[in-house]
């Protein structure tokens, strides 16, 4: 069996290319990669975006102009890894603007799209027996704070 890869796919109603000029807008080494166009036979408006392929951080994403019939949700997210607190703020302000921001890192950006804006290190806070303290923090944040955590595994740890 050959598997070429695996590609996050996004269903928007006529937002696909706004929104991935948006997101490449944001991130370093990102770019779109290809445009398809409606044509004569539709169903969206001729000239009008099909499909546009793009690249955050080297992973493959494409976005669909497939109309209202279903629309982005929280079950599927885009998790983003921050090692700085500039990025996480940066991020978190940039795509939340015109959505809503939600616990722990969540945000849902004003196309409907859910990201999770995190810190990179998480997983190691919250591994052994004080990432009890760092969840119980991280559980009260919005955006999260990488020092607010920090000094939750070292109070969890004296």
């Amino acid at each position: 069996m050959t598997i070429r890869s695996v590609t996050p796919f996004l269903w928007f109603n006529t937002e696909a290319e706004d929104a991935a000029n948006f997101y490449v807008s944001l991130f370093p080494n990102a770019k779109i990669t290809n445009v398809s166009r409606y044509g004569d036979a539709g169903p969206g408006p001729k000239g009008s975006a099909m499909v546009v392929g793009f690249e955050i951080s080297g992973q493959r994403l494409v976005a669909l102009n497939g109309g209202p019939n279903f629309k982005l949700d929280e079950a599927f997210s885009l998790l983003v890894d921050c090692t700085e607190q500039e990025d996480i703020d940066r991020l978190w302000s940039a795509l939340g603007q015109g959505g809503s921001y939600n616990a722990c890192g969540w945000l849902k950006d004003r196309f409907g799209l859910s990201w999770q804006i995190n810190y990179a290190g998480l997983p190691d806070l919250i591994s052994g027996p004080n990432g009890g303290k760092v969840m119980a923090a991280m559980m009260g944040m919005t955006k999260i704070d990488i020092q607010a955590l920090k000094d939750a595994r070292a109070g969890a740890q004296t």
